[in-house]
């Protein structure tokens, strides 16, 4: 894939991608929902509430590409405006930053 997300293979591509962020919401948030559910067992509680984190993080990240894509800002990094390359969204479809912002940056996404 290219850079330009405007292009018609890419436009098709950025449907498929909402469509595949959007069944992955479904299934997180049904994860989430089995996990927050008390189990009554206190040995598994430490290991519920990382579940659990991680289960909202990852929710955050599809909803934030989602709603980049709605905005038409998908693809472009979000503290220099650069386009993202698609070899890097199509690892990291969440991504924010490209590379040299998110080494600055320092965090995932």
């Amino acid at each position: 894939m290219g850079t330009d997300l405007h292009d018609a293979a890419s436009r098709g591509w950025l449907d498929e991608l909402r469509t595949n962020l959007t069944s992955e919401f479904e299934a997180q948030s049904t994860r989430l929902t089995q996990l927050t559910a008390d189990t009554g067992d206190p040995a598994q509680e430490h290991t519920r509430a990382a579940l659990i984190a991680a289960t909202r993080q990852s929710l955050e990240q599809i909803s934030g590409a989602l709603g980049r894509i709605d905005a038409g800002t998908y693809g472009r990094c979000a503290k220099c405006g650069k386009q993202i390359p698609g070899e890097r969204l199509q690892i990291l479809p969440h991504a924010r930053f490209c590379v040299p912002c998110q080494e600055k940056h320092g965090s995932a996404g």
